[in-house]
């Protein structure tokens, strides 16, 4: 049995099948594991900076149970939401109205993208419009997503999943999403049948019914794996790329034509982001005019900035860190530059914001993070999304070929839970179920 991909949904398919008694083998093109999750440690803050998945979002059970096995600490973010528009602080106080607009999407008329939405049943809004650009940016930057392409049902279906798990919430762990990489890793490793091989690029799958022939490419050689069932976990975007380009794989004989149909129907959300660590937490003494409370509360600072709109905090931990979210037409006017054109304009975006001057934030910066996830070969993208009219592509991706090819992954996630961590474990699950009885 091979998977392909050790991110989180070929992490929890491997345990899957290694736990029912499956020899399989990880076949992972990084260095690491992980896939979209990736954390970094910052020993002297106890705290980790994620590169990519960084919140649980609602009480999901794939996440929760697992980590309260293992004991790990979960803590709910906490503090107040800033709003910066207009040169003006002020809290946040938009989020019914965003509501009012979303609970007008009706996923029992055609399908439509979430632009033509607003422009329906909203014709007037150039000029009273201000809740429906609220959720404009809201369903753009939650989703990473072109509201032109998005699409009305996709949506819909994802608010009742959310509204399941209590997805209002949000949490993290004490270690960040390294405590669950590391409670599938240990489940992996207490299988001797199971084995993660990494720096092994896919470039090819050559497959029969029962029996696929995998190339790889290693650091110096290429190898064959073979087996008769395997599991793809690709990212979405690796499965639309090019043949002939990193990280695509080719397919002989290829995917069937309903599989790239349902491709074609799903497409790939962008997103920089970018951690900034200071000496201090500056903005504890910030006091906006007319507020009696300063910025040492603030969870998040929403604008509508043309670099980086979105902006979080650590907090509960009060720590001297800050994270800056660019989604969509935002990364990809940061995505390719380099490191120090993505750290000023966001300094920059920052001292807009709270009125402080960047070159004081440069001098208090100690270090910065981030990761072009658009120029990664092996995730070309941050998460997916459902386009204008994907009803039943998501099943269509997930559906095995001739029981031996299987595919998981957030993009294959049927329940509404598509670009999360919650979704690609479940995936892994369901992947891994098939397969076993694909034996029986």
């Amino acid at each position: 049995m091979i998977v392909i991909g050790a991110g989180i949904a070929g992490l929890a398919a491997a345990s899957e099948l290694g736990s029912g008694g499956c020899r399989v083998s990880v076949l992972e093109a990084r260095d690491r594991i992980g896939g979209r999750i990736w954390s970094l440690s910052i020993p002297h803050l106890d705290f980790s900076i994620e590169l990519g998945a960084e919140f649980i979002h609602g009480r999901p059970p794939e996440i929760l149970g697992p980590l309260q096995q293992s004991g790990a600490q979960i803590i709910e973010v906490q503090g107040r939401s800033w709003c910066a528009f207009e040169n003006r602080l002020r809290p946040c106080d938009f989020w019914s109205s965003i509501d009012s607009v979303l609970a007008q999407m009706d996923d029992s008329r055609p399908d439509e993208s979430f632009l033509d939405f607003l422009r329906r049943a909203f014709p007037d809004s150039e000029k009273t419009g201000e809740a429906q650009r609220r959720a404009l940016g809201y369903v753009v930057g939650f989703n990473a997503a072109d509201p032109m392409l998005v699409g009305v049902h996709w949506l819909v279906q994802g608010m009742r999943a959310e509204e399941k798990i209590d997805g209002d919430r949000s949490f993290r762990t004490g270690n960040g999403y390294r405590d669950l990489l590391e409670v599938f890793h240990r489940n992996i490793s207490e299988c001797r049948n199971v084995s993660i091989r990494t720096s092994k690029v896919v470039e090819r799958v050559t497959w029969g019914r029962g029996k696929a022939e995998v190339i790889v490419r290693g650091s110096a050689k290429y190898e064959a794996f073979c087996a008769s069932r395997v599991l793809i976990t690709l990212p979405l975007a690796l499965l639309k790329a090019p043949a002939g380009e990193v990280g695509a794989v080719v397919f002989e004989p290829a995917l069937p034509d309903e599989k790239i149909a349902a491709v074609d129907k799903l497409e790939m959300g962008k997103v920089m982001r970018i951690v900034l660590l200071f000496r201090e937490r500056f903005w504890d003494s910030i006091t906006p005019t007319g507020s009696r409370a300063s910025l040492s509360d603030m969870s998040f600072l929403l604008s509508d900035d043309e670099w980086f709109p979105t902006w979080w905090t650590s907090m509960p931990k009060k720590l001297p860190i800050i994270t800056g979210w660019a989604p969509f037409r935002c990364a990809e006017h940061l995505s390719g530059q380099s490191g120090e054109f993505i750290v000023e304009h966001g300094l920059q975006t920052l001292g807009k914001l709270l009125n402080v001057d960047h070159r004081m934030l440069r001098d208090g910066l100690t270090r910065a993070f981030f990761h072009d996830w658009q120029n990664d070969p092996f995730s070309r993208g941050a998460y997916s999304y459902g386009k204008v009219g994907s009803d039943g592509a998501h099943a269509a991706l997930a559906s095995p070929i001739d029981q031996t090819l299987f595919f998981a992954g957030e993009a294959t996630d049927t329940t509404g839970n598509n670009g999360t961590v919650h979704g690609a474990i479940a995936s892994g699950y369901r992947a891994a179920a098939e397969i076993l009885e694909s034996f029986s």
